[in-house]
């Protein structure tokens, strides 16, 4: 019988990476196989099959990777949420707290009209910081946030409950235990 590999069996962990303690999940090695990056975009799409969603929202970086992907499935528009000074136009800007210090993430100010409904998606949910400025910058603007998608839960960091609270649907296709 031969073994089927889960998305989870794509992820390689780099021990100490960035610092001592860490233990970096990363997807690159799931982009690069592309079995492993097919099924995790179908995976990611399945939840909300037969839903009308009218943009994908990607948050900084590998989010634009994933978000690309699922917005051509869903042949949809995409539109990115980026670090402070990266977007040309006029922006909205929402400040998070990061484990050490803090943090401002924008959206451009026309990229979802109000009433329109998104999917906000990203690599990797951990303290959900990221993924809850960039709730209330689409909040700001109107839109209608279907849920919220992950490769990665890790949830001893709390983020899936972060977003819970904020009644985000949310889904992960795997879980890491640990930092």
């Amino acid at each position: 019988m031969i073994a089927t590999k889960s998305v989870k069996d794509y992820i390689r962990t780099i021990v100490d990476f960035p610092h001592e303690g860490i233990m970096f999940r990363d997807v690159t090695t799931l982009f690069a196989d592309p079995r492993g990056f097919r099924m995790a975009i179908d995976q990611m799409l399945h939840p909300y099959a037969g839903q009308r969603i009218d943009k994908v929202v990607g948050l900084e970086a590998r989010g634009f990777i994933i978000g690309g992907a699922i917005a051509h499935q869903l042949g949809t528009g995409f539109v990115p949420i980026r670090k402070k000074g990266k977007l040309p136009g006029t922006t909205i800007s929402q400040d998070y707290k990061l484990e050490y210090g803090e943090a401002i993430v924008e959206i451009h100010d026309d990229a979802v009209t109000a009433g329109e409904t998104v999917l906000v998606v990203d690599d990797l949910l951990a303290t959900g910081g990221t993924a809850e400025a960039g709730i209330k910058l689409l909040e700001r603007l109107g839109a209608k946030i279907v849920g919220c998608a992950f490769i990665i839960d890790l949830p001893e960091l709390g983020g899936r409950d972060k977003l819970a609270k904020m009644g985000m649907e949310v889904h992960s296709l795997c879980a890491f235990e640990g930092l």
